[in-house]
């Protein structure tokens, strides 16, 4: 179902360049405690964060990658926008339990409910935003895979299994690469379950904690913008 596939592009935080697996060999100078220590600490004054973002499809079978870039903007209430540029025009705004996908060229926007879907939509929207050790802790096994150098930033590498199984019935589990200098996420490695596809989400030009208004995840379309409510 359709509204299953944006769930899981949410989990994913919806978008990045690929890169090859990524197979971390340095030994860790951290110990997992110690990491989830450090996300807590994070944690505790996380309030925004805005970021460039790419989002990279892979389909294996068929050698296919489809790429898509845009502006995320994040706060920890749970409201979500990201501006796509490329390679089409789009909007995605998730507010309380609505979800909007807004396209300008064919000026309408589909709205979904997912009030039914909370939980799954909270397990995943803050993974590694603002997450608390003891949130992730319940909703994932996690293992340390070591350190790695990515874009010159020095990262810890963590491995997520979803505990739920409803999770992992879209997710087997997901790889997370932390920078040690803000312990934020830099990079996202999502791996579909069933399937050997994947998507490969990487972050850049983060700002933390800088000021967004409501008015920013308000659903305010053009005059004129179709309205339509799939089911499922």
């Amino acid at each position: 179902m359709k509204i299953r596939c944006w769930l899981y592009a949410l989990g994913c935080l919806l978008l990045v360049r690929a890169v090859a697996p990524a197979r971390p060999t340095q030994t860790a100078h951290w110990s997992l405690p110690q990491v989830l220590q450090q996300m807590d600490r994070q944690a505790q004054t996380f309030r925004t964060l805005t970021a460039r973002v790419e989002r990279t499809k892979v389909t294996v079978l068929v050698n296919d990658r489809s790429t898509e870039v845009g502006q995320m903007y994040l706060r920890r209430d749970n409201r979500l926008r990201i501006d796509l540029t490329a390679p089409d025009e789009r909007t995605v705004l998730l507010t309380g339990d609505q979800l909007y996908l807004y396209t300008p060229r064919i000026h309408q926007v589909e709205q979904y409910s997912l009030a039914r879907h909370r939980g799954l939509v909270e397990q995943f929207l803050l993974v590694g935003f603002g997450t608390r050790a003891r949130q992730l802790e319940r909703a994932y096994l996690i293992t340390l895979l070591g350190e790695q150098t990515l874009d010159d930033h020095r990262t810890v590498v963590l491995d997520l299994v979803p505990r739920d199984d409803r999770v992992r019935q879209q997710v087997a589990h997901i790889q997370l690469w932390m920078d040690e200098s803000s312990w934020l996420p830099l990079q996202q490695k999502i791996f579909e379950a069933g399937t050997q596809d994947y998507s490969v989400i990487r972050y850049s030009a983060l700002v933390r904690n800088a000021p967004l208004s409501d008015a920013l995840f308000k659903p305010h379309w053009p005059r004129g913008t179709e309205r339509i409510k799939p089911q499922g």
